[in-house]
């Protein structure tokens, strides 16, 4: 099932009455678009995102709309929010079988709420993520000021909140309405189709007007990690076979044998990405990089390092230092360790005084000591930025 995202982000947040469009401003430091973006960049479920912006910002995107680990397009909006979602829906992949669409201004949904989402418009066609109603409700009419027409049932009340989900042709036939609308469900239910509800949360918060700041600044620094930095461990183990290269740290080892990998199996850098990884709480190469996806064949493992670095930052977080141990019977690795170290530090983005390679043999035993496979293990620190 191929699931794109598409981020309304067309809107210049004129309600809000700042300066530069609302979704551009920083919540504890780090962008509101960027905060919605990355949910659905790193999320397992989501193929390619679309962001829709105003014209001037299309044209020049932030760096982070820019270096993406996913297929990422940008695309300008338009006078309406549905019109935003139709040129986004445009370049949608024509593989999608589900397209999810979520507000910029929404930068605390969780992984959870778009997989429920998702799911839900996988089964049904159609999905929007709500919370019920915990206040009494009151539907009012206007006679000089706002009274009270009727009190309505509570329990059949939900607020809307988004990702909204839907299978392409029911998002498709909502785009074809032409009457403004607040959001894609409703359009969809003009169309004809029925919308699932499905759990949203209270934390996923829309940031509509000033006063929305400092209840956001309070999620996020409820959620933030730890100041004093956090600690991830990385692992990775490749067979020897003949015929391939002996890439670690970045750096070809002269050798007769080479680690069997899809990419170019360099255990250096994959046991640092899922030490990395694993700090911020990401997952791991395999969920990010994985060995189905024919696009990663051959790659540069200091490359998805980079990537992965690139998600850690997205988070507001910052490597602190590495340190590899390399367990490989032959060839030795000590003439090489200082070119590894650099390379490993320039793909992370540190001094080289902060990255530690060592190597080690196995004694003679197991696979390891026979000499027919390599491993690595990293220690890596990270913290906020």
């Amino acid at each position: 099932m191929h699931v794109t995202a598409i981020i309304a982000a067309g809107g210049r947040g004129l309600r809000f009455g700042a300066v530069e469009p609302k979704q551009l401003l920083r919540v504890d430091g780090r962008p509101i678009l960027e905060r919605s973006v990355t949910a659905f960049v790193t999320h397992p479920a989501v193929h390619e995102v679309i962001v829709a912006l105003p014209a001037e910002l299309a044209a020049d995107p932030p760096a982070y709309l820019r270096d993406a680990i996913k297929p990422l397009h940008v695309v300008a909006g338009g006078a309406r929010r549905q019109d935003s979602v139709a040129n986004a829906f445009g370049v949608a992949s024509k593989e999608s079988d589900i397209i999810v669409v979520h507000d910029a201004a929404r930068p605390f949904v969780t992984a959870d709420v778009i997989a429920r989402t998702i799911a839900a418009a996988r089964e049904t066609g159609a999905a929007v993520a709500a919370v019920a109603a915990s206040d009494t409700v009151k539907r009012a009419r206007r006679e000089g000021g706002a009274v009270v027409a009727e009190t309505l049932p509570r329990e059949t009340i939900f607020l809307a909140q988004t990702p909204q989900a839907f299978r392409r042709e029911v998002l498709a036939d909502a785009l074809k309405v032409a009457d403004a609308a607040t959001d894609e469900a409703s359009l969809a239910e003009r169309a004809g189709h029925s919308v699932q509800i499905v759990d949203g949360d209270p934390t996923n918060i829309k940031i509509t007007t000033p006063d929305d700041l400092p209840i956001a600044e309070a999620i996020a620094r409820r959620g933030a990690p730890a100041r004093t930095g956090r600690a991830g461990t990385g692992y990775d183990l490749h067979r020897l076979v003949p015929g391939r290269p002996l890439v670690l740290g970045g750096v070809t080892i002269p050798a007769d044998r080479g680690a069997l990998g899809h990419s170019d199996a360099d255990v250096v850098c994959h046991a640092v990405t899922d030490a990395i990884l694993g700090a911020a709480c990401l997952g791991d190469i395999g969920r990010h990089f994985p060995d189905s996806e024919p696009k990663w064949k051959g790659a540069s493992s200091l490359d998805l390092l980079s990537r992965a670095v690139a998600l850690v930052r997205a988070q507001g977080l910052g490597v602190g230092n590495v340190d590899v141990t390399v367990i490989l019977e032959a060839p030795k690795i000590r003439d090489h360790i200082d070119a590894m170290r650099a390379n490993v530090a320039k793909a992370i983005g540190l001094d080289v005084a902060r990255v530690s390679i060592k190597g080690k043999t196995n004694e003679g035993v197991d696979a390891i000591g026979r000499g027919d496979a390599i491993a690595a293990h990293a220690v890596a620190l990270i913290r906020v930025i």
